[in-house]
Formats: C-alpha cells, structure tokens, sequence
C-alpha cells in the first residue's frame, strides 16, 4: 500500500522537473530572437573587419559609415552593409560601390541626425517623459529614413544580427541594400555633376566647394527669368483692355514671376542638377512656400478684381439701392477671399512646419501639449481669433451684406467691407467708421436693408387750433405725389396726433424707397408745406395768447375804451 501510494508523487515531482528544466532552457533562445536576427554568417565576401569599424549601436554604426566615406574608404565602409542577398564574389565586388552609392543618397536624399539615434547596445526606446508604452522595449531593427523613387516608397533600416556566440553587430538591411541602386537613380549625381573636378567635390561646411559656387548662380539665373517674366507680363498689359484685365494683369506680375521662379528652380533640382539633403531640402521648402504664396496671391487678386469691378457697375460708392443679390454675391466675395488667405497660410505653415520639424527642434513634450498650446493661443491670439472666428461668422450667417444701411450706435451707415479683424462702414457724413468685429457681433444694431430698404417716415407740424386740416392734407398730398422717392401713394395719411390749449400737432406720414431717399424727400415736403402756410395761411401759426378780459372775445363782443372791460 505504501509503494502504491508512492509512485503518483514520485512521477509527478518528476514531471515538473522537467518541465520546468525545459522553460528554463528555451527563455535565453526565446529572448534572443526578439533581440537580434540570428545568422550563420556576416558578409563573408569582405574579408576581415577593419579595427576602424564600430558596429555596437545604431549610432556608433552610422557615424562609422559616415567618417569612412568622407574618408573614400568605401571598402571599409561596405563592412556596415548586410549583404546577404549578394554572393561572396559580388559582396567583393559590388560592396565598396553600393557603400558609396548610399553615402550620395544619404548626403542628397536625407540627411541623418546621427545625434539622435539610440547609443544602446538593444536600441531600447528612452521616453523620459513616461508616455510611451514601449519605453525600456528592445529593438532589433531601426528606421533611419523613408525615401521615394520612381514613385514607390523605400525604406533605409539599420538592423542587428548576430553570428554564433559572437557580439550583435547593427548593419543596414539586405531589403535596405537591394533598394540601393533604384534610390541612386533618383537621387544620385547627374550628368552636370560628373563633369566638375574632383578638387570641388570636397567638403567645406555642410556643403561641397562646388555647391558653394553654383547655389548662388542658380539663384541668379533664376532671379533673372523673374524679372524677364515680370517686364513681359508688364508689357503685355499695354495690349490689353483698359479695366479689370488690365487691372488683374498688373497685380499678378510679381506673383506670376515668383510661380515661374519657383518651377523652374525645381525643375534644375529635378533634372539638371542636386545639392546636398540639407540645402536641397532647405531650397524645397522654401519653394513649396513660394509656390503656394504665389498661386493664393493669383487667386486672391482674381477675386479682388472681380470684387473692385462689381462695386463699380453696383455703384460709384457701395449702398443699398442696388439689387440684393449682386450685394450678396459682393458678401460672398470677402468670405472667400478670406478663406483663401486662411487655407493659403494654414497648408503652407504645415508643410514648412513639418519639413523644418521644427516641433523637435523646440522641444516635442513642450509644443505637443495641449495645455501649452492653448495658453499660448488663448494669451497671445485671443483677439485676432475672436475676430476672426466673428468675421467668418458674419460671412456665412449673413446678417449684414455689403451695401447693408445699418443703424449703429444712433448713426446711420453703409457696410463698406467685412474684413478679417474689422469692418469698415460709411457713415452719412462720408466719415468711415473702423469698427472689430467682435465690438460689432456684440452689439445690437439694425439692419435696414434686411429684408428691403423702404422706410415708413413722418413729420410734424404745430399749427395754431384755427388752422384747415383738410387744405393742408390736400397740400401734403399733392407733395407727396410730386416725390419720385415717395412711393405706395395709398399709404399716405395727414391727421391731427395731438392738441394743447393754443396749437394742434398735425403729423403726416409718407412711403419712401430707402432711409436716406426718405430723409430727403420728408425734409422737402416740409418746406413746402411752411411755404404754403406762409404765403396762403400766415394764421395758422402757433401763437402765445394774452388774457385781456375774462370776457369770451371769440363771441364777437367788443372791448370798451383802452385799459376797460367790455360792458
């Protein structure tokens, strides 16, 4: 019973033993594997690994590549490359040109912080900040760029391998070498290049002897096709109509000039010939901006022109009279333009932005924060983007539109423009009133052009009780019919509002097409109808009354002797 008994746990300790020898046996194979790629052998071709050549880090590894091909040790330098794919007789071979071959594009194509690539034997991710949930994870392979050519995309790694028992080393990828040749082709030296001498091919700064001499004089050339395309779009604007193309084809010189510029510059850096990464990617940038710039200053100056010319046709000066929808399509003009100047300024500070990265250079735990980032915009911006977030509200709700009679503030005026951060208005004295947008959104005012300018007006006369209402409504009509600005006759109306113990208020009421048209024709008739009192009813003005005698002398009876009542 007591064998029997023994025996399931004998086997069992037993069991676990193993297991557990196993596990412990796999772990070292299994980490491994994650850490580097495992090889049998390393560019067997190339023969001994000079002493100069460090392969321990990521950082290590390039700044060897980089010191020996500034030093033409192409050979050496073939060391750094995986050369798998490539038979010992090609590694021999093929190895100091390919290594060359990835020192132009990475001197054409990009260039490489060397500073910024792991100093750690695994290349574990460092996040000092904590943020990251890969931070302290080990890497066996590392992007160091991404490149185009002929229109797919190729990918530049640094890889580590290692062979037997021996220290991982980092090498560039066999996928990274086999897209050597197709990179070259595009970034590569072209044909202009081969031609200059080797002596101003040297380094000096972070440019070549010869960069130095031919950014200038590209920049020359280019410059003067500038100014060529300048004086002939000058020219050619003798020739045309006097008007908006004439108009259009002088505000279109300097941009025009700076697109072609800009082209062909690109076109030399395309085809002709190629700078190193950093002024090549400094000069596209530059360009991009300018191309951009140039191609949002055409479309602005198109909408301009076409703004200044239906301004003239609506008026000589900008006001209500003229049709609704030629004073919206005006409206929508200014909202375009400035959503073309938005969308110019925003594309165009993304690209260069993400071009000069220049969130790393500050500091991406500092820009990246969305806290800093809106401090920094509600301080410094706060006004600008209020009026402008108001200005685009104006344009799209469309509760005034240029042209629009408002009544602000007690003054009556004309919106003359809806600008970013103002709008201008033409008061009736010809003043022009600036007023923010934000000050304007904020306050009540009407629009007396909103739904249509006419305006139901008054004016008040004080007569004297003995005065004929029906004459001078008879009178008022006949004014009021004579007022090309009075219009909707059946709405015409004289009556007494009003009467105190000497004088009676007569008010009269009158249509007119606008609120400046109706000011003038009201001042007008009320000339007219204080002439013809003047001239036919002097009695009818208003007049104090002296008490003489308690006596009614409105019945007729008469006075006594001077200073006596009547009898």
């Amino acid at each position: 019973m007591i064998r029997m008994g023994s025996w399931p746990r004998w086997w069992l300790a037993l069991s676990i033993w193993l297991v557990s020898s196993l596990c412990l046996a796999q772990t070292p194979d299994a980490g491994g594997a994650q850490e580097w790629y495992a090889t049998d052998a390393l560019n067997s071709g190339l023969g001994p690994v000079p002493d100069a050549v460090k392969l321990r880090t990521p950082r290590e590894a390039l700044r060897t590549f980089r010191d020996l091909t500034e030093q033409d040790d192409f050979a050496a330098a073939a060391h750094i490359l995986n050369l798998a794919d490539l038979s010992p007789a090609e590694q021999r071979e093929q190895g100091a040109v390919l290594a060359r071959e990835l020192a132009a594009i990475f001197q054409r194509g990009k260039s490489i912080r060397i500073s910024r690539l792991p100093g750690r034997q695994d290349a574990a991710i460092e996040d000092p900040s904590g943020k990251s949930p890969h931070v302290g994870e080990s890497r066996r392979d590392i992007e160091l760029a991404s490149l185009e050519a002929d229109g797919d995309t190729y990918d530049i790694r640094l890889g580590r391998y290692r062979v037997g028992n021996a220290d991982p080393v980092w090498l560039i990828t066999p996928e990274s070498v086999a897209a050597i040749p197709a990179l070259y082709r595009e970034y590569g030296p072209t044909a202009f290049e081969r031609h200059i001498p080797e002596r101003f091919k040297t380094s000096f700064g972070p440019l070549r002897i010869w960069e130095w001499i031919a950014i200038p004089l590209v920049l020359l050339a280019v410059a003067l096709v500038g100014l060529g395309v300048y004086r002939l779009i000058e020219a050619l604007t003798r020739w045309l109509p006097s008007g908006a193309p004439s108009i259009f084809a002088k505000q279109i010189r300097g941009p025009v000039a700076l697109i072609v510029m800009s082209l062909l510059t690109q076109a030399l850096l395309d085809y002709v010939v190629s700078f190193s990464a950093v002024a090549t990617t400094t000069l596209r940038v530059v360009l991009i901006a300018i191309l951009a710039w140039g191609i949002g200053a055409v479309g602005l100056r198109l909408v301009d022109t076409m703004m200044l010319k239906m301004t003239r046709r609506l008026a000589g000066q900008i006001d209500d009279s003229k049709p609704r929808d030629e004073r919206k399509l005006l409206t929508t003009l200014y909202a375009v333009r400035r959503i073309i100047i938005l969308i110019l300024v925003t594309v165009v500070s993304i690209y260069v932005l993400g071009q000069v990265q220049l969130f790393e250079t500050l500091g991406l735990s500092l820009l990246a924060s969305a806290s800093v980032l809106a401090v920094l915009v509600g301080v410094a911006g706060q006004a600008v983007l209020g009026n402008i977030l108001s200005s685009f509200q104006l344009s799209l709700a469309k509760p005034i539109r240029v042209g629009d009679l408002v009544m602000f503030e007690g003054q009556w005026a004309y919106v003359e423009g809806i600008f970013y951060t103002h709008i201008r208005l033409r008061l009736w004295n010809e003043r022009r009133l600036i007023v923010p947008v934000t000050y304007f959104a904020s306050k009540a005012f009407e629009n007396l052009s909103s739904k249509s300018a006419k305006e139901y007006r008054s004016l008040v006369l004080t007569l004297h009780l003995s005065a004929d209402i029906a004459i001078l409504r008879e009178k008022f009509l006949a004014f009021a019919k004579a007022e090309e600005n009075v219009i909707e006759h059946h709405k015409l109306l004289c009556c007494v509002t009003d009467q105190t113990g000497p004088a009676q208020t007569v008010t009269c009421y009158l249509m007119t097409v606008d609120p400046l048209s109706g000011w003038t024709a009201e001042v007008s008739i009320r000339e007219k109808l204080l002439a013809f009192i003047r001239d036919e009813h002097p009695e009818w003005w208003p007049r104090d009354v002296v008490v003489l005698s308690h006596r009614d002398i409105a019945r007729g009876h008469t006075s006594g002797e001077a200073g006596e009542p009547a009898p």
